[in-house]
């Protein structure tokens, strides 16, 4: 996502900070999933945004690989930068996430929704404000034709939303979403996530005479409701948009002091040592997310840098730390066998590449949860017991038995200890040794892997890693190919092994079917990018998704932690517990940045005359 969709209802706060609203019995406006929100009924805006920051000046960002595509709803195809159904410019959503506090909603298209005591249904009521950028009014014709359309066609949305049966149009304001199940406390929330897109433009004609299709790609610039609009573009090459003065929504209060710049343009670049190039000379890129610890430490040794015209900056932040981890495909059987994802694991050694690659800056990751409270830790005890022993023989004995612990290179006798551990395990799964090969001890064929990747630079990371594989034997490789036929591989579930990461919400839910679901194992374009099919992970799943109260959810979690880490589906690699950018000089920040999310980059603005300093300093930049 984000690609990603991550948020469960668990406590709802009914407060409402429209005054227009408050008498309305069971109408809910501000949602917080964990506890109160920190504006409760006097929202008027962020803490942290500047109300009368000046708007003005283009933000200049690059993009890797290529585009072609304005559709980002279907999998053929890869879309522009901005056009994502979630955090993008272009289209809103029936509700607005917070970037200042975890699992909290505002309102956008919809002002407010409810539901039933059983929590079969769900009730959103549209702005009668909300309005296209042709001035035309967002209807319930829209939300309704979007969530069957997307439901339909998008991979992600037809199993994030599977339990909602039907939409109703009650009235010219009100849409009702009915459940095919009860006490679902996640459901009725969770469609504040639907972006709304609209019916007649997508169901008109385009400019050549032709039936626009929802299915297909498109070049054609969308009609949206959003911040921004598309101004112009050159196909995979670069992508202007422009801010849109009269705005249905800029007066709204996650939006005050935001989205300040008049233009954001987008350059495409092949590969990561282009896109630094870029960003050092100036004019491409004007702030960039740090996440290579090397180029933190000795990469920023530019003349712009030296001459204090390029800052570096690390952010705190409370947010959840993404699980990124060498993906193991499991849908192969070689890699079927618990026993040798375990020693695919063994062989990782992340205390030297910390040591030597990444400077000591980075944390080892280990958990799917990391940075919240739902992590698992130590045994299992009590409620989160209780849980388990139900599944008792269907998960691995070790859940109950042992705490579960990373292999650690921290000796010199380290490496050999935990490879020799490995080869153990594979040889217990059918592998043995031959003339220094590793192979099936009944077929005699070596055992392969192709490490795939979308970028030279995971070369210095993939390597090392690599190197332990063909000391136990492996035929190991590594592949590096294009952005497009990367996702196109990962579409298919074409690899043996690769790094992705997963970012969890401190409220999780439905989406843990598309995450580790059996049903999405093998659904093109799945984000069960293992393959997991474990009936007691669905279980868990399940079991979760329809958790009693916050108690009962984060046991279950922790449950669904300790099981998924056991099974050896993802190697987990590292984590930075800041966040590292560096920027031109030029633009005013406010401060401090929210926390939940590190930095607010759309509460930033252009100040002219630090800009109109830089252009005297680089000219032609």
């Amino acid at each position: 996502m984000n690609r990603y969709l991550s948020v469960i209802i668990t406590t709802l706060i009914l407060i409402s900070p429209f005054k227009a609203l408050a008498g309305d019995s069971g109408w809910i406006t501000i949602s917080s999933l964990i506890g109160k929100s920190k504006y409760q009924d006097s929202f008027t805006k962020y803490d942290f945004v500047n109300a009368d920051a000046p708007k003005g000046g283009t933000l200049n960002s690059v993009s890797r690989g290529t585009f072609d595509t304005f559709n980002p709803f279907v999998i053929r195809g890869t879309p522009a930068t901005g056009v994502n159904y979630q955090g993008g410019i272009l289209y809103d959503n029936l509700m607005d996430k917070s970037v200042d506090e975890s699992s909290t909603t505002y309102p956008m298209i919809a002002e407010a929704y409810k539901y039933p005591d059983d929590y079969s249904s769900a009730t959103y009521r549209i702005n009668s404000a909300a309005k296209w950028h042709d001035g035309t009014s967002i209807t319930v014709e829209d939300v309704k034709w979007s969530f069957e359309k997307l439901k339909e066609h998008s991979p992600q949305y037809t199993q994030y939303f599977r339990n909602v049966t039907s939409v109703r149009i009650d009235n010219e304001r009100e849409v009702t979403f009915l459940f095919d199940q009860k006490n679902n406390r996640e459901l009725p929330l969770i469609l504040g996530d639907l972006p709304v897109l609209p019916k007649l433009w997508w169901e008109g004609i385009n400019a050549k005479g032709e039936k626009r299709d929802i299915s297909s790609p498109t070049l054609e610039p969308p009609l949206g409701s959003g911040p921004y609009k598309i101004e112009s573009f050159k196909s995979g090459e670069e992508i202007i948009w422009q801010r849109v003065e009269n705005y249905w929504a800029k007066d709204m209060p996650t939006r005050v002091g935001r989205f300040n710049f008049d233009r954001l343009r987008y350059v495409y670049f092949k590969d990561e040592n282009s896109m630094w190039q870029a960003f050092t000379k100036g004019g491409f890129e004007d702030y960039r997310r740090e996440n290579r610890s090397q180029k933190w430490a000795i990469g920023y040794d530019f003349k712009a840098f030296k001459a204090g015209d390029v800052i570096k900056e690390e952010f705190d932040t409370n947010s959840s730390q993404t699980m990124q981890g060498v993906v193991i495909n499991t849908r192969r059987d070689k890699f079927k066998d618990r026993r040798v994802r375990q020693a695919l694991t063994l062989a990782f050694d992340f205390e030297t590449m910390n040591k030597n690659l990444f400077y000591g800056q980075y944390v080892r990751t280990d958990s799917y949860f990391e940075g919240t409270n739902l992590a698992a830790s130590g045994l299992p005890t009590g409620k989160e017991l209780e849980i388990l022993e139900k599944f008792k023989g269907r998960i691995p004995d070790e859940v109950f038995t042992e705490e579960f612990k990373l292999p650690k290179f921290d000796s010199r006798n380290a490496t050999r200890k935990n490879l020799k551990a490995a080869f153990q395990l594979l040889k217990q799964a059918g592998w043995i040794n031959k003339g220094g090969k590793l192979v099936s001890e009944k077929t005699g064929e070596q055992f392969k892997i192709e490490y795939l990747a979308r970028d030279a630079s995971a070369e210095r990371v993939v390597n090392p890693y690599i190197a332990n594989l063909k000391r136990l034997g492996f035929d190991a490789t590594l592949r590096i190919v294009d952005v497009s036929q990367y996702i196109g591989r990962m579409n298919d579930s074409d690899f043996d092994m690769t790094t992705l990461g997963v970012r969890q919400s401190q409220s999780p839910g439905n989406e843990q079917r598309e995450y580790w679901g059996s049903i999405a194992a093998d659904r093109k374009g799945s984000q069960n990018y293992p393959g997991i099919k474990n009936p007691a992970v669905d279980e868990l799943i399940e079991q979760l998704i329809f958790a009693k109260d916050r108690e009962e959810l984060v046991a279950l979690t922790k449950a669904l932690d300790r099981v998924l880490l056991w099974n050896y589906y993802y190697i987990p690699q590292w984590h930075n517990p800041k966040v590292w950018v560096a920027y031109w000089n030029k633009f005013g920040i406010p401060r401090p940045q929210p926390k939940f999310v590190g930095l607010d980059p759309f509460s930033w603005w252009i100040d002219a005359d630090k800009e109109a300093e830089l252009a005297k300093k680089y000219r032609g930049r």
